[in-house]
């Protein structure tokens, strides 16, 4: 499992010459998934990636970092959605592309309210193929979202839990999650910068 800190988190978002680093005011929020490259790009069906937050409270920097799945889990890659293949997200950083709203109409989650990219994979084997020449851009509801409904649970199995979605696989960290993303909200507005990087890429120099 990854082990992140802000410092790894921050240092490599600043690298990126063309990423944003909120540091501006409380609850400036980056949203930071970190894919596990140690997998090979192995379908594992597991909740093997982070979900990390990092953010100011009274001038004091915060760090959450929550297990997620950053890519669909083995039965929506075997039974595709799309006739393009499966949806997986391409690293980058997207700004302003969620908002807090319904996710399927059942509960508040950050929902995707502008274009983005994805790989489709449409082989429906146990390996995610990221090939660019099957990049597609559009509204494919990736939203950030929860996996078990159930207080005090963490889901182990992504199975159908995600299509392509970012799931955190704790009840209580969807919780807190979402508690700190209002507080975004009500001091920034109902915009959100999602960033999605490679485990390979984190800067390895605080751990």
């Amino acid at each position: 499992m990854l082990s992140l800190n802000r410092e790894q988190i921050q240092e490599t978002v600043k690298r990126m010459t063309e990423y944003m680093w909120f540091e501006k005011g409380d609850y400036n929020l980056n949203i930071v998934g970190v894919r596990n490259s140690q997998t090979n790009n192995q379908v594992t069906n597991k909740f093997d990636d982070k979900l990390t937050l990092s953010y100011k409270e009274k001038g004091v920097w915060k760090f959450h970092s929550f297990d997620c799945t950053t890519d669909p889990g083995t039965h929506w890659v075997e039974n595709c959605l799309s006739p393009d293949g499966v949806a997986i997200l391409k690293p980058g950083q997207y700004r302003g592309s969620h908002e807090i709203r319904k996710h399927q109409g059942r509960y508040e989650a950050l929902c995707q309210k502008k274009p983005l990219p994805v790989y489709r994979d449409d082989n429906r084997d146990q390996w995610y193929n990221l090939n660019e020449n099957t990049v597609k851009t559009g509204i494919y509801g990736i939203n950030i979202h929860r996996a078990t409904k159930y207080a005090g649970k963490k889901s182990t199995q992504i199975d159908k839990w995600s299509a392509g979605c970012q799931v955190i696989a704790s009840n209580d960290d969807w919780k807190l999650f979402m508690n700190i993303c209002r507080k975004g909200r009500d001091e920034w507005g109902n915009s959100f910068t999602y960033t999605l990087l490679d485990s390979n890429q984190i800067v390895t120099s605080w751990l």
